[in-house]
């Protein structure tokens, strides 16, 4: 899957999960699946934790991030886990 291809599979809307970026079609956060991978999850981890995604999801998210660099609050990722 191309750069471009794997991007398109993030989506910023503000009429989904608060403009917050996410997995398209997923409502599940970036920063989920980069906290998760900060904390020491294997891709393969996450996908046990999330089905719905895809390693192609998850590679979308970390393109993301070194697209778009933000500093994600831990505090803040651990509140998504819990709601998701």
């Amino acid at each position: 899957m191309t750069y471009d291809n794997l991007l398109s599979r993030v989506s910023v809307d503000p009429k989904v999960c608060g403009g917050k970026p996410c997995i398209q079609g997923t409502r599940i956060y970036i920063a989920i699946i980069l906290g998760g991978l900060a904390e020491g999850l294997t891709p393969e981890e996450l996908l046990d934790h999330y089905p719905q995604l895809t390693l192609d999801d998850i590679h979308a998210a970390e393109i993301f991030q070194n697209k778009t660099p933000v500093r994600f609050d831990q505090e803040k990722i651990h509140d998504s886990k819990e709601r998701a």
